[in-house]
């Protein structure tokens, strides 16, 4: 099984060259795909030489890596800040919102950062496609805490079966942005994720 060798330690400078790179590499595959985005256009992006480039990364899977590492901890970062909060159904409905409105300002364009890259690389690279699954794995986990706690506080019936009404809602969620995506309009989007809502809401303890 391929693995990226570890790193060397990074000079203060050369911890900036690689971000810089990663950075420019997430923002045109988030645009443009994995696919459509060549080495010579992150070289263009971030303004460093292929000589630098490649004392950090040996090859594009490489760099396809390191941008699923950075685009995990910015959606892990932002759902672990909104569903933290959440410990009611009115709580999580404003988090349905939140991403349907954030997706809305793209006009459902590009879809899920985590989904896009999922759906490119999982086939062909184990070790990008292990990496994604930890990081559904990671979102799944967060929403089924959310729902714990609803459980907990008697919004939830005791006998609402979290961890299946999370990974429902999560595929709600990424069905929804791909649906978005393919139709340039959140409304898919805000259906799908509705339709599971109601399906916790059922478990209603009033």
């Amino acid at each position: 099984m391929a693995t990226d060798p570890t790193p060397a330690r990074l000079t203060a400078r050369g911890a900036r060259t690689r971000d810089r790179i990663v950075t420019a590499a997430a923002d045109l595959m988030f645009v443009r795909g994995v696919g459509a985005t060549t080495l010579d256009d992150i070289l263009d992006a971030s303004g460093v030489s292929k000589s630098q480039l490649y004392r950090h990364f040996a090859n594009k899977d490489q760099i396809v890596r390191a941008v699923i590492g950075l685009m995990g901890e910015r959606v892990i970062q932002r759902e672990q800040d909104a569903l933290g909060r959440v410990s009611t159904l009115a709580a999580l409905r404003r988090w349905r919102d939140a991403l349907v409105q954030n997706n809305a300002l793209r006009h459902g364009a590009y879809g899920c950062a985590l989904g896009s890259l999922a759906s490119e690389v999982a086939d062909h690279d184990d070790v990008a496609r292990r990496s994604l699954m930890a990081l559904f794995t990671e979102w799944e986990d967060l929403l089924a805490a959310a729902i714990r706690r609803l459980q907990d506080n008697g919004t939830l019936r005791s006998d609402a079966p979290v961890d299946e009404l999370a990974i429902g809602l999560l595929g709600a969620v990424q069905g929804g942005y791909l649906l978005a995506q393919t139709a340039r309009d959140v409304t898919p989007m805000a259906t799908s994720i509705d339709m599971a809502l109601r399906h916790i809401e059922s478990y209603s303890a009033s």
